[in-house]
């Protein structure tokens, strides 16, 4: 299938970290739910960039899909994610089994609460415990030095970000920029769901953060402007645009004047895909 280990045994992973530990070898560790494409690829060399070792989880994490979710349908593709691992000198793929992951009797989560709340914390309840719980649980497995994650999921970075430094989790959190396709649309293995005619109507998320960039570049601080101007350019083109939010991008607070660096955040239904993406203003 590959030439990339693959260990789903949490004690047996522990153990193959400590001993590349006592070699003095830096670990690099990209947690995903599988469904490989180029932006885990692009977290992938930059992991290898930044260490010894390099490891990819691939975990649909049941804890962070609400009852009405997709979990069941999630892509799942194993060989071919193995396959791209490989291509970027991958060391260990970690592939657990959730009835490992949450044992019998198996009952502790993790609430960052207050940069879960509104946004996707509002519309997927849980969702961020869920994220938060399972990433802090390959912290614990893994050990690794260094974890990266795509600046697409936003909050869920800002998420991680506060859980690492409440926590005083010993490990370095990088975020890269999202990957893109020629045409603006952010990747996300959840654009395998849409049509073509989806796809091409998809391209409105990221035009209408565009627009409001090139306002915001322009002079423009009013949050209400630049929200306006997104809405224009997304709401006829999408079936239901679930939020469009200019937030700080530190600590993600409501903004009304862009008076920092913000982030203008959207979640948009095309046909029955959930969409999200973000593009930093000011």
């Amino acid at each position: 299938m590959s030439d990339v280990p693959v260990i789903a045994d949490l004690v047996a992973v522990s153990v193959w970290s400590e001993a590349a530990r006592a070699q003095g070898e830096r670990i690099a560790l990209v947690p995903t739910m599988g469904a490989l494409h180029s932006g885990h690829l692009s977290l992938l060399a930059e992991g290898r960039r930044r260490a010894q070792k390099l490891v990819l989880s691939i975990f649909v994490n049941p804890m962070q899909f609400g009852p009405q979710e997709d979990l069941a349908k999630y892509p799942r593709d194993l060989a071919g994610d193995l396959a791209k691992a490989a291509s970027v000198g991958c060391d260990l793929a970690f592939v657990p089994e959730a009835a490992s992951m949450y044992g019998r009797g198996y009952q502790t989560a993790i609430d960052v609460r207050e940069v879960s709340q509104g946004l996707c914390g509002a519309r997927r309840p849980g969702h961020f415990t869920g994220v938060a719980t399972v990433v802090c649980k390959f912290f614990n497995i893994v050990r690794p030095h260094v974890a990266l994650f795509g600046e697409k999921d936003f909050q869920q970075l800002t998420v991680i970000r506060r859980m690492v430094t409440d926590l005083n989790l010993p490990v370095e959190i990088v975020g890269l920029p999202t990957v893109r396709e020629p045409d603006g649309l952010a990747m996300s293995s959840r654009n395998a769901y849409l049509s073509p005619a989806d796809r091409q109507r998809a391209t409105a998320l990221y035009a209408g953060l565009s627009t409001a960039k090139a306002l915001a570049d322009r002079g423009e601080r009013r949050a209400s402007v630049l929200i306006e101007a997104a809405t224009a350019e997304i709401a006829g083109r999408v079936d239901r645009l679930d939020y469009l939010e200019l937030r700080a991008a530190d600590d993600l607070k409501p903004l009304q004047t862009i008076d920092r660096t913000a982030v203008m955040l959207v979640a948009a239904f095309v046909g029955k895909t959930r969409l999200i993406d973000n593009l930093r203003l000011g």
